[in-house]
Parts: structure tokens; C-alpha cells; sequence
């Protein structure tokens, strides 16, 4: 018998990440002190990451690398990035440098790498290496409808999620707030949801006011590495289905505000 579907998810929980964080201390230090359970995401070999992440740190906030990867258009992803022509030790070489330049860090997630994360075999080193760092999780944060990262992940049996709503591609008020909506509405459906914003000033100033009226909601906002725990158990048995039934219509977003427009499911 078909089990019935609940319109709304009786205890709803995300997690929000905010990448690129990094290379500016005024905007980097208004992140990581975000009200709740923000998840930062620090790029590698940034002026001021090492001294954010340990900021991070003390808020308890999760920290997580933001692996820059190469993208499908060509434009530098920045210091320590992955390329497609690097050997395999080249390869583990720089996501370990990488993993070294940033304190604390318990998951991985892709800056850029809408070229790579379409590459198989270059996400099985990836998580190959992951593994062998030990207990870390890898967020897809899928800038690429292409991707197999998530699915190389788990195959691999890195704990692991998607990416599910960008909040400021558009950096227009507005469209954040609608796309604030969105990510409510996607955790109130299924249970759980993931979005990845930046340290624009805009989206900052709308997370201060906005985060703390979670909980008026019915909202938890939670680490990643919580809510991939939260998904694994038998509650949840709802989450992934309304997505199979296209009860969400897919996200239309760019590579980090930067490049072609994609859609991804």
C-alpha cells in the first residue's frame, strides 16, 4: 500500500552553509557570527581563514574546507584548486595541503568545480583521500547539473549531502528572501534541507534578522554533520520522496554567482 504524504514534516531541520569565506575579515568575522548553527566554509590559503576558522571555532561553529575545484568556463578557482591534469599525487598532494590551511574542519565541500565534479575519477581520489583523513563529510554543493560527486560519495561511504537552494546568486533583497522562502518551504516538505549562501553583504544583513525567527517557525537549524545524522534516522522516511514525486521544482542557480546559468534537479 502507498503510504500517504504529509504536507508538512512534523520537526524540520536544515542546515545553512556560507562559503568563500576568507579573503575579507569585516564580512568573514559578521559570518562566522551569525546567530545559530551556521556551517563556514573557509577557501584554502585565503589572508584570513586560518584566523576566521578558529573564530568559527570558539562560536562552535562547524568548519568545513571549500575545496576549490576547476570549473567548466575556465576562471581561476583560486589557490590550492584541483585541476584535471594533475597526477594522482599531485592530486592528494593538494587537498591535503589544503586540509592543513584550514583548523577544525570536518567536511569538505566544492568551490566552483563544474568541470571536475562531472569526472568519476577524480572524485573517487578525492574520497579516497577523504577516507583516509578519517571522519570527515562531503557536501555536493552541485554548481553543475552534471555532477557525480554526491554519488561517488556515497559509494564510497562518506557521510554526505546536497546541496539544495543557493540563497544569493541573486544578490537583489528580494530574490534572497524568496529563496530564504524556498529553503524554508523544502524543510517544512521533506524534513530536511541544505543551502549554501556567501558573505555578500546583502545576505548577511538578512540572515542576522531573519535566523534568530527560526525557531518561532518550527525550524532547527543544525551543523551539516547533524543533519546528515538527522536524515539517516527512521523518522525521516519522508524526506526524499516528495523530490521523487517533483513536488519541488528544480533550482535554477549559477557556479557561485559567477558563471552560465544551470539547473540542477
Amino acid at each position: 500500500m502507498e503510504l500517504s504524504l504529509p504536507s508538512s514534516h512534523p520537526n524540520p531541520h536544515i542546515a545553512l552553509i556560507i562559503d568563500d569565506i576568507g579573503d575579507n575579515l569585516h564580512l568573514g568575522l559578521r559570518a562566522v557570527r551569525l546567530p545559530g548553527n551556521v556551517t563556514c566554509a573557509f577557501l584554502p590559503h585565503t589572508t584570513y581563514a586560518r584566523r576566521l576558522a578558529v573564530s568559527a571555532h570558539k562560536r562552535n561553529k562547524e568548519v568545513m574546507l571549500h575545496l576549490p575545484m576547476e570549473s567548466e568556463v575556465g576562471k581561476a578557482p583560486g589557490p590550492g584548486a584541483l585541476t584535471l591534469d594533475m597526477t594522482r599525487a599531485e592530486f592528494i598532494q593538494t587537498v591535503d595541503t589544503d586540509l592543513g590551511a584550514i583548523p577544525y574542519v570536518s567536511g569538505i565541500n566544492n568551490h566552483m568545480g563544474s568541470l571536475m565534479t562531472q569526472h568519476p575519477g577524480d572524485m573517487r581520489w578525492l574520497m579516497q583521500d577523504i577516507n583516509r583523513h578519517g571522519d570527515l563529510f562531503f557536501v555536493d554543493s552541485r554548481t553543475t547539473e552534471y555532477t557525480v560527486a554526491q554519488q561517488v560519495a556515497q559509494e564510497s561511504g562518506i557521510p554526505n549531502v546536497r546541496r539544495d537552494v543557493f540563497l544569493d546568486n541573486d544578490q537583489d533583497p528580494a530574490a534572497i528572501a524568496a529563496q530564504f522562502a524556498r529553503f524554508i518551504a523544502l524543510a517544512k516538505r521533506r524534513g530536511t534541507a541544505v543551502a549554501i549562501g556567501h558573505p555578500h553583504p546583502t545576505t548577511l544583513r538578512f540572515l542576522e534578522k531573519q535566523l534568530p525567527r527560526l525557531r518561532e517557525e518550527g525550524i532547527e537549524l543544525v551543523s551539516v554533520s547533524d543533519l546528515i545524522k538527522f536524515k539517516q534516522r527512521p523518522q525521516t522516511i519522508y524526506a526524499a520522496r516528495p523530490l521523487l514525486m517533483g513536488a519541488v521544482k528544480p533550482d535554477i542557480t549559477a557556479e557561485n554567482g559567477a558563471h552560465p546559468v544551470v539547473v540542477t534537479p
